[in-house]
């Protein structure tokens, strides 16, 4: 359970943001949940106005409330295209720390980001742990080795995963790459996926920095961005894992942050400050300034040092998909783009409704995964339709979400990181 008292703060402010939506219904247009559904109660509107009704029914049937805010992959697609700039993600994560905070959080939970998630020493123990007997649980699914998903082996787990790397990235061999003092102090912050699944993803983000002459720093511990918890409402662990990163980069200490995670600069920059007030506030705003997915980065900042290394006769097809927390809620799509068309050998190719989220929505797929698979095989359509053999994103969640879907499908379509894709093309002079 929270101070009331701040539970109240959050209600006053709850009620303040529920005025200033109109029950227009534009978000139905643009939610990928009702596309699948055709529920009211799965739409932003509908889900705004259940909660004024708790507000003044005084939590009469909060667990009803929290099934049906569970259900929303917070993708901001409500957010981005409301006409009346209605903060709906603000008014969700609010709404789930309420209800939280009043009923508190599940057995499963509580053990999960209370036991493991805001310990990241004993979380990392423990994943290292996974990585070694998931043989145990999972099969190889029949593609070739650029999709390398697996399958589970006991009945009635149909979705295709990427295993656990052997080795995480932050524990890899060639994880330390020199800086050069004379370029911009660049801190790293790896994410949880990109550590423990995608260590290839890791490396390329550093190759590439080495290549743009930035200084880079990278703390040896690091934890949880948090976002798994707040978006259940846990509040007490999403700032206890903010204060455990906080303590490890201080903003005071480099020009600039970069992560290869979507939800990771998403949530740093907008989340970890929103929840936060006095001085810790204050160094937040200040980190959540410097904070730049890697693209971007590399795009703005350094304007993306041509690769030295060209590409003759036959170029991959390739496509991108636009994670919804960097296009939605950063208004990032131009950058990653750049960086795939730096690299000579890809030709890239405009998939239809390449902005449409791929239905993964972290915890959303764990709890309502027949209808986040139905979003993610309309996105793999569209994937397919495209024509290519390579298709890059910006965020690990969307790559594990287009896995599992091109896996599934039979497709041998590649999935990589777009800061990958550059990094390929490079080839150092010294």
């Amino acid at each position: 359970m929270y101070d009331m008292k701040r539970l109240a703060d959050l209600v006053k402010s709850l009620e303040d943001s529920l005025a200033v939506c109109m029950r227009c219904g534009m978000c139905q247009a643009v939610c990928p949940l009702f596309a699948e559904t055709g529920r009211e109660a799965d739409v932003a509107r509908g889900k705004l106005a259940l909660l004024d009704g708790l507000i003044k029914e005084m939590f009469k049937d909060p667990e009803g409330v929290r099934e049906r805010l569970s259900r929303c992959l917070l993708c901001g697609s409500c957010a981005a295209n409301c006409p009346s700039g209605v903060k709906v993600l603000d008014i969700f994560f609010d709404a789930r720390v309420i209800l939280t905070g009043y009923m508190g959080l599940n057995p499963v939970k509580r053990a999960v980001f209370r036991g493991m998630l805001a310990h990241p020493e004993f979380f990392d123990r423990l994943l290292h742990s996974a990585s070694t007997i998931q043989k145990l649980f999972l099969v190889p699914s029949d593609d070739f080795s650029g999709l390398s998903c697996a399958r589970f082996s006991l009945p009635g787990l149909e979705r295709h995963v990427k295993a656990l790397a052997p080795v995480s990235f932050r524990k890899s061999p060639g994880r330390h790459t020199p800086g050069n003092a004379s370029g911009p102090a660049v801190a790293f912050f790896v994410g949880c996926m990109v550590d423990k699944i995608y260590p290839d993803t890791g490396h390329a983000v550093l190759k590439a920095l080495r290549y743009n002459q930035a200084n880079v720093l990278m703390p040896e511990e690091q934890g949880c961005c948090g976002i798994p918890a707040l978006a259940s409402g846990d509040l007490e662990t999403f700032e206890k894992l903010v204060r455990y990163n906080l303590e490890r980069f201080d903003p005071a200490g480099f020009d600039f942050l970069v992560t290869a995670c979507a939800t990771c600069t998403s949530t740093i920059k907008k989340l970890w400050p929103r929840f936060f007030g006095g001085r810790e506030k204050a160094r937040l705003d200040e980190l959540a300034e410097k904070t730049m997915d890697i693209s971007q980065f590399l795009v703005d900042q350094t304007g993306l040092i041509p690769a030295a290394s060209s590409a003759t006769g036959h170029k991959e097809p390739l496509t991108y998909h636009d994670p919804c927390h960097l296009k939605k809620s950063l208004g990032i799509a131009a950058q990653p783009r750049r960086l795939l068309s730096a690299n000579p050998a890809y030709d890239l190719r405009e998939m239809n409704e390449a902005d449409r989220c791929c239905g993964c929505g972290g915890s959303f797929n764990l709890q309502y995964y027949p209808v986040s698979a139905a979003i993610g095989r309309r996105k793999c359509d569209a994937i397919i339709e495209s024509g290519c053999s390579t298709v890059a994103t910006s965020c690990p969640a969307c790559m594990l979400q287009i896995s599992d879907m091109l896996s599934q499908a039979g497709k041998r379509i590649q999935v990589k990181h777009a800061v990958e894709i550059y990094a390929e093309s490079i080839r150092f002079r010294d």
